[in-house]
């Protein structure tokens, strides 16, 4: 586990190292840049997959939707990051949700674009290509993840990936527009769950949570590698 956790670290550190920015910058056409404020729908689930998106800064989270009406939240995601990308493998409606955290700005990308780009310029597509390996890595860490550990762990593991695990500083704060029920829906337990959960990291350390903001500590690892 811990191995996976520093795998995504390290392809996230090297994205950092990419300037998106400057390659969206050369797309002439097929691109528009859009802003949404909190809680604001990017996409929904069902509607047509014609375009993807490139968040340059702000929090969104992925959801999907059963035919009962239960939520799940699949993934949060932070700037530099794309989403929406299925649309490019011929997926023909979304699969998910795409939900603002925040106050986002992003580039929205048409698939015929995208694909060109993609075809033409080839460090970029190693690079695209590379991000979404990292993105696959992290949910098949999820589906280990669902499939092998009790609730309490698997909550600790997501507090690790949301502080970014694996930089220099011993403790990261997690977007505080995070909050229990999005926690519950991403680890698949209840509310009341997490509650009892975040108090008990709080006691040992791990975290310091006020309910507002969320700073989690390095001490947390323990909680995801002991068995």
């Amino acid at each position: 586990m811990q191995q996976k956790l520093t795998k995504v670290a390290r392809v996230r550190k090297n994205h950092r190292m990419i300037d998106w920015e400057a390659v969206l910058s050369g797309m002439l056409e097929g691109k528009t840049i859009v802003e949404y404020g909190p809680n604001r729908n990017i996409f929904k689930q069902g509607e047509p997959a014609e375009s993807l998106y490139y968040l340059r800064s702000g929090k969104v989270k992925l959801v999907v939707k059963s035919e009962q009406g239960k939520e799940a939240i699949v993934s949060i995601l932070g700037p530099g990051e794309f989403f929406g990308e299925g649309c490019l493998a011929g997926q023909p409606l979304r699969i998910g949700s795409a939900v603002a955290l925040s106050d986002c700005t992003l580039a929205r990308i048409e698939k015929t674009q995208m694909a060109r780009v993609l075809h033409k310029q080839h460090q970029v597509s190693e690079l695209f290509i590379s991000q979404l390996l990292s993105r696959n890595i992290r949910y098949e860490g999820d589906l280990v993840d669902q499939l092998f550990n009790n609730s309490e762990r698997r909550l600790a593991r997501i507090l690790l990936l949301l502080a970014h695990f694996g930089k220099d500083s011993k403790a990261e704060k997690v977007v505080p527009n995070v909050n229990q029920l999005h926690l519950a829906q991403m680890v698949g337990t209840t509310r009341s769950r997490v509650s009892h959960f975040m108090n008990k990291f709080r006691e040992l350390g791990f975290i310091d949570y006020n309910g507002a903001s969320l700073t989690v500590n390095s001490g947390l690892l323990g909680m995801v590698l002991h068995d």
